[in-house]
């Protein structure tokens, strides 16, 4: 009898491999008749590396321009040799997490270091690339990226453009006749979970614009930058304008989905099915008798294409019960188990916790929940029952 723990990372506190560990810790000191089977996922945002790391690829770390021009942070990705397949996120070098709400500007934040972190997997041999996008602090269409991948924005008077956002005000001309050759051979596969376009009411600069730091001021202004950046980008690749503009999952990671489709010819798919895939978490489902699941918070974006959704749907269709765990629920029943949920266990409202220590130290609270659910869900082996 197998359980199978496809857990996310509760945010700023632990991580997929760690639930893993707390959760299997409760579930065994109540069921240790059964086996328990680790494999973290990701939904292609923050913990994607972590999930790859965890299925056995090998970290690698290099130094890559950060959210801002002349700033070097260390970035790491995931890496397996047998696949010649990397996993990067794009927060690694280009993310919010490592920035306060002061420091937030959009206006300048470039994705360049991505491009940067491109180009040190195909020297590390990567034949294929999954970028993770989500939890980047840019709005500037992936036009960094390309800049670090060789493309050339200009303003009127051939002058190379600023990092960020706001430079692209003055863009005039594109050039891709320079992009690194050996991209043309790298399989890239981008995951997200986001599937607003570029442009638009729905796009990138209105939607994610303001958590990012852009002022109500500077979001129509981003927005027309966008709009610009993606005509003269569709020009250069001789294609009906709107074509990348306009597809869903193009205004992801401030615009960097639109980079990865059009110049990079990169596939698109939703995250959570891209990690599963290369976790195993398919194989490990197909023999799996109950799946346990989670992340931080609960709540109606997690069934908008987060990773415990894909869980849940993934195991109810073939009938294997799904427990979810989390930090907080915000979900009514029916909400839950609409999405394919058969319970779901939260630290605030199924332990002793208070919120405040749930966020301190979560573990022992997730492997106390461990123990409820193998008490609620694991009925011992009959010979256990006929000995009692």
């Amino acid at each position: 009898m197998k359980v199978l723990l496809a857990v996310d990372k509760f945010k700023g506190t632990l991580s997929g491999a760690r639930l893993c560990e707390a959760l299997a810790a409760g579930i065994q000191s109540v069921a240790p008749h059964y086996s328990v089977v680790h494999c973290p996922i990701a939904d292609g945002g923050d913990g994607t590396v972590d999930a790859a790391l965890a299925a056995g690829y090998t970290e690698v770390q290099c130094q890559v321009t950060g959210p801002f021009s002349g700033q070097k942070v260390t970035a790491r990705y995931a890496y397996s040799e047998a696949e010649y397949t990397a996993v990067l996120e794009v927060a690694q070098a280009c993310g919010m997490a490592s920035l306060t709400s002061e420091q937030l500007d959009t206006w300048h934040a470039t994705s360049y270091g991505v491009g940067e972190l491109l180009l040190h997997a195909v020297e590390n041999g990567a034949q294929a690339a999954i970028v993770g996008l989500g939890g980047s602090a840019t709005t500037d269409g992936g036009a960094g990226m390309l800049q670090a991948l060789g493309v050339s924005f200009c303003d009127r008077l051939g002058r190379e453009l600023a990092p960020g956002g706001g430079a692209l005000a003055e863009l005039a001309g594109v050039d891709i006749s320079g992009l690194d050759a050996r991209l043309q051979d790298l399989n890239i596969i981008v995951a997200s979970d986001v599937t607003n376009p570029l442009v638009g009411p729905h796009g990138a600069a209105a939607v994610y614009g303001p958590q990012k730091g852009a002022t109500p001021e500077q979001v129509p202004l981003l927005a027309q930058n966008l709009e610009k950046l993606a005509v003269l980008v569709e020009e250069s690749l001789n294609v009906s304008r709107g074509t990348f503009a306009h597809a869903p999952g193009a205004g992801a990671a401030g615009g960097l989905g639109f980079a990865c489709m059009s110049v990079l010819g990169a596939s698109v798919s939703p995250g959570v099915d891209i990690c599963c895939e290369f976790t195993g978490f398919y194989d490990a489902l197909a023999c799996a008798d109950l799946v346990v699941t989670g992340e931080g918070k609960f709540d109606e974006q997690t069934l908008q294409g987060k990773g415990p959704a894909g869980v849940a749907d993934a195991a109810h269709q073939k009938g294997i019960p799904a427990i979810a765990v989390c930090g907080i629920n915000e979900l009514r029943q029916e909400q839950y188990q609409g999405a394919g949920f058969t319970a779901v266990y939260s630290v605030t409202a199924d332990t002793q916790a208070r919120l405040a220590e749930s966020l301190a130290d979560p573990a022992p609270y997730v492997q106390e929940l461990g123990a409820l659910i193998a008490r609620n869900y694991l009925e011992p082996p009959e010979e256990i029952k006929a000995g009692q």
